[in-house]
């Protein structure tokens, strides 16, 4: 039997991510907070919101990556990645858990500098695919490009 774990979202970085460095193997480690609202109505018929926070965990080039971009609270993001639970013993010998998203694939919804227009980092001249990063880099872009406009000739 196959099984799947696959966490995609979009919304707003809460909190500056953090950088760390692992302290098994020297890692580069970086999370945020990641707030996703939904809005619907009670039973009075009276439009609510509900806002929940997911814990984002980025690792080596990914984490590289979003600390070359300069991306901090209040950014959109879209994330993609796989749901993670870890416990730990803190201080105090309370066992502690946290749920998380490691970070797989993201990409850039607020152009850096939170002013219009498109961001400007990656690399080569196409206009599609520059603001998205995947970890595995023999993989898709996080988006499929445009076809070309005037092209019926479809093959099926």
């Amino acid at each position: 039997m196959a099984y799947l774990n696959k966490v995609m979202l979009i919304g707003n970085i809460g909190k500056d991510p953090e950088v760390r460095m692992s302290q098994t193997g020297g890692r580069k480690r970086i999370s945020f907070s990641l707030a996703t609202s939904r809005r619907y109505k009670d039973n009075n018929g009276e439009q609510k919101e509900q806002t929940d926070w997911h814990n984002i965990v980025g690792w080596g080039k990914i984490a590289d990556i979003i600390e070359q971009l300069g991306v901090r609270k209040g950014m959109c993001l879209y994330v993609e990645g796989t749901l993670t639970n870890r416990s730990w013993t803190d201080q105090s010998g309370q066992k502690r858990y946290a749920t998380e998203v490691n970070m797989d694939t993201f990409q850039l919804l607020t152009p850096r500098g939170g002013q219009g227009g498109s961001p400007s980092y990656g690399q080569g001249g196409n206009s599609y695919g520059q603001n998205s990063y995947s970890q595995n880099q023999n993989s898709a872009p996080a988006y499929d490009a445009p076809m070309p406009e005037g092209d019926d000739d479809l093959p099926f």
